[in-house]
Parts: structure tokens; sequence; C-alpha cells
């Protein structure tokens, strides 16, 4: 029989859902912080399924996905299993617009944490102690970031079998092997054993309806696979990406793309131009590669060496 689930202080019985406001730290005006827990429970046993966002605050997104989610009441008919939904993981980040908490740190680079160190490794340390050991399998939201956007797009790891099942089943448009960075929060799922794939989609503090839609959908076809809900949804396979790069700027100046995200490039092909303010030159900017846009840069003004384009290689490099 399945048993409770307990968050802080707080126990969620199978059959029963609960909104745990979990204690995180206090501003320095004594407010305190709490992260908002959404837990949806099946009397079933089954899966445990992790949904967060906002990790960095300012990938709204991620936020809005999981948010649409919850009130659209997407997890009240559960037939196996848990959701543990968590809209915004750096409430601090979010609240001040910012990818980092106000120390600076990513907490994305700040796993497994330590209840004593900055406040980056402190969050990341509530997660690793008391969500993470709680669930089989999660997705993390996430969005392009400096005002880079993402087509949408799953990232998993070949070295955890697990990763890649659900990677597949969730069938974003995009399945791009990626390894895992050391201490973030997928590479610690991994040396818990605990399963995280990472959704990217759009652009930071934008919404990106294409984005928001096609991570609700994937998440409705990993439901379906983990036998958590009972809906016959369309399956989809999208394209397996093995390896990805980066087109660089190789001329500082003013940046137009002649592609769109999500569009197929071939090798050589004139991909955007760089003109100088004064009309003193314009430098062509060719594909290194064959692939599909996966990223890129909406900045208009641009250095020399900055990234331009994130292209998704079917092949190895």
């Amino acid at each position: 029989m399945a048993k409770a689930i307990t968050i802080g202080k707080e126990s969620v019985a199978p059959g029963e859902s609960k909104i745990i406001n979990y204690d995180i730290a206090r501003l320095p005006s004594g407010m305190m912080i709490n992260m908002p827990v959404f837990v949806y429970r099946s009397k079933v046993e089954g899966p445990v399924l992790l949904l967060s966002g906002g990790l960095h605050g300012d990938e709204v997104n991620g936020i809005e996905i999981i948010r649409r989610m919850t009130s659209e009441g997407m997890f009240n008919k559960l037939i196996a299993g848990s959701i543990i939904a968590i809209p915004v993981l750096n409430v601090f980040g979010f609240l001040n617009y910012s990818r980092e908490v106000p120390d600076g740190k990513d907490v994305n680079r700040s796993f497994p944490g330590d209840s004593n160190g900055s406040l980056a490794s402190r969050v990341a340390w509530h997660l690793t102690k008391n969500i993470l050991p709680l669930i089989d399998y999660g997705v993390d939201f996430h969005t392009g970031g400096a005002q880079r956007t993402n087509y949408p797009q799953m990232r998993y790891s070949l070295v955890d079998k697990n990763s890649e099942l659900i990677a597949k089943a969730f069938a974003a448009p995009f399945t791009l092997n990626s390894g895992l960075i050391p201490k973030s929060i997928r590479h610690q799922g991994s040396k818990m054993g605990k399963p995280i794939i990472v959704f990217e989609g759009g652009e930071s503090m934008r919404f990106d309806e294409l984005s928001i839609s096609e991570a609700i959908d994937g998440t409705k076809r990993l439901l379906c696979y983990l036998g958590m809900i009972n809906e016959k949804y369309e399956e989809r396979k999208g394209i397996l990406l093995m390896d990805s790069s980066w087109i660089r700027a190789n001329r500082a100046g003013l940046f137009k793309p002649f592609v769109d995200s999500g569009d197929p490039v071939q090798k050589n092909q004139p991909v955007g131009v760089i003109n100088d303010p004064f009309g003193q030159y314009e430098i062509k900017v060719l594909s290194k590669y064959s692939g599909h846009i996966i990223g890129m840069n909406n900045n208009p003004v641009v250095h020399q060496g900055d990234a331009l384009f994130h292209v998704g290689l079917e092949e190895g490099r």
C-alpha cells in the first residue's frame, strides 16, 4: 500500500492533494520566503514524478507551464502514482527578475548544497534533502538565457537509460543527448538514481506559446507512458539529436539572422549577416554543420565570439 509523502512538517496521504508552503529563508526585512509545493496523489501506488520550474528565476516559461497544468486540473484524476509540482524553485530569483539568487550564485550549479552554505547552496540543499529522495523521475522546465531563445527540446544523458526512455516518451520536437553538468539538479538526480530530464523552450522573461503548449503536451504523453493518467494521447516521434554545437560571431557588429529557430540548415549555408553600424563591411555567417537550429541569439548587437546559433546534430561531430 502506498505510504504518505512528507515534505517538511506536512504529510499527504494516498488519494489526497495538498499545497505545502515550504519555508526556505527570510528576506532582510524579516519576511519569510516559502516555496509552494503542489502534491497530487492517486490512491493507487505508482511512480512519483517531479515537475519543476523557475530554478532560474527569470525563466518564466517553466513557471507558466506548471501554473497552467495545475490550474487546469491536469493532475486531479491520477489513476496511479503521485505528482510533486513546484512552479518556482528559485523564489529569490523570481522576485528579482534574475537567473541567480541575490548573492549572485546559480542554484543550478550548487547541488547537492549545504544547509550552512551560501543562499544558492541552501536552496539546493532543501531540494536535495527533502524533495529528490521522494521522487522516481523528474522534468525540469527551462528557457534560453541572455536574450537567446530555445526551440522546444528535451535534454537527457545517454549514460542514463531511464532518462533516455522518459525523454523519448515526452517526445518534444527535438530530443538532445546532453552531458550532465556538474552540480546541476539533473546531475544530482542521476547520482541519487532519480532520472531528471530538462525541457528547454523559449527565452527568459518572455512567454513563448509554442514552448508552453509543447511542454504541456509532452507532459501528458509522459504521464500516459508512466501509466499515471487514463487518457489516450497521440504518440509522436521527435527528432533525436546526438550532439550540438554553437556558431559564433567572427566579427562584432549588427546581427541579422536569415533562418528561424527550429529550421533545418546545411553545412556552409548562409544563416545570417553581420554589418558594422557605419556600412563599412558586411560579413556573412555560414553554418559549420548540417543540422537543426535549436537555439539562436535575439540580440541585434553582437561582439566577436558571441554565440549566434545553436545547431543540433543528428550524428556526432
